[in-house]
């Protein structure tokens, strides 16, 4: 396994790390104090092979993981238990990009398994040494320092999500009368876009939607995971970590009331940017058929007075003046009245 890496700790203290994976198994049975966890990053059919053979995992969990894009969940198995979820992350364009992590739950090992770099086992190395004082619990501390750091990426995006609608909320608002942004104030600034016509904004509102079913999609499932985890029945988390095991509970809860509040606001949104496009195209139509009516009242009285081909010098000038005097008073007494009711 060429990309992997290892820790084991002994009596809750960190006694080695960076060793061959291969010697997983044979640490495991040399020294039942032990609890060791190991990641495997883009995993060969071999690697996978070697891991169900050394650490008898079964082979219902490993296709799952050589079969990719499965939901989250969690699967009882008679040695182990098989944990499916994902690493998600809003990137610099501001689209949710999920990642898919696998783990394999042994009463003194954890197993690890990912097809790509981009989620960083870094933050989850830290977040174990930043709570050193729980490593006692085994493989209870390392799997909770694990779904600490993907639930937490689950919050970040969500909350991520919000300041983006909101700022698409304010930029639906700040339309003129042409469909650009209008004051020049920082309400249309979206993801680096400083004006947005409504076509920008209906679709950031799309790309949004997406992004939220997409997240819905991935936290869901994490209830009845963590809630799973924590039954006595599965004999991984011990009393003393239930606390924690029911913090990550409330995180998932409150990512996925949050998700549905933003569904509910983006559904909104959709609905009233359409109801702002249909008033604009109704005002357009209003100035429209007002400066219809000020070109049609000129154009009725030169052919009432059969001036559609007439020249001055074929009639008198006194006619002339007075049908230039009625076509531009009548015109500029529409253009009056339609100016005071806001049609033109």
């Amino acid at each position: 396994m060429q990309m992997s890496s290892t820790r084991m700790y002994r009596d809750g203290a960190l006694v080695d790390q960076g060793f061959p994976a291969q010697e997983v198994g044979d640490r495991l049975a040399a020294d039942d104090r032990v609890v060791i966890w190991l990641d495997i990053c883009r995993p060969t059919g071999d690697d996978l092979t070697l891991l169900a053979e050394e650490l008898g995992m079964h082979q219902l969990a490993v296709e799952d993981v050589v079969q990719q894009a499965q939901r989250a969940k969690l699967d009882r198995y008679d040695t182990h238990l098989f944990l499916n979820t994902y690493m998600v992350r809003l990137d610099a364009a501001g689209g949710l990009t999920d990642n898919e992590v696998s783990a394999f739950i042994k009463p003194r090992a954890l197993v690890t398994v990912r097809y790509t770099d981009r989620f960083d086992i870094r933050e989850v190395l830290a977040r174990w040494d930043e709570s050193v004082d729980l490593a006692s619990h085994g493989v209870a501390f390392l799997l909770y320092g694990l779904l600490d750091t993907l639930i937490d990426g689950h919050f970040s995006a969500v909350q991520q999500l919000d300041a983006t609608l909101e700022r698409v909320q304010a930029a639906m608002f700040k339309q003129g009368p042409s469909g650009g942004a209008a004051g020049g104030g920082r309400g249309g600034d979206v993801g680096g876009v400083n004006e947005m016509d409504r076509n920008e904004v209906q679709r950031r509102i799309f790309l949004a939607r997406r992004d939220l079913v997409r997240l819905r999609q991935v936290t869901l499932p994490m209830r009845e995971v963590v809630n799973a985890l924590m039954r006595p029945t599965m004999h991984t988390v011990d009393e003393a970590m239930v606390p924690y095991y029911q913090d990550l509970y409330d995180h998932v809860l409150r990512v996925i009331e949050w998700s549905d509040s933003l569904r509910d606001l983006n559904t909104t949104m959709l609905e009233t940017n359409l109801m702002l496009q249909n008033n604009q195209l109704n005002l357009i139509v209003k100035q429209v058929t007002a400066w219809a009516a000020v070109i049609a009242v000129p154009t009725a009285v030169t052919g009432f007075f059969g001036q559609n081909l007439a020249f001055p010098w074929r009639h008198t000038p006194a006619e002339f003046i007075v049908s230039l005097i009625v076509t531009f008073g009548l015109a500029i007494a529409l253009y009056v009245v339609f100016r005071k009711k806001s049609w033109i």
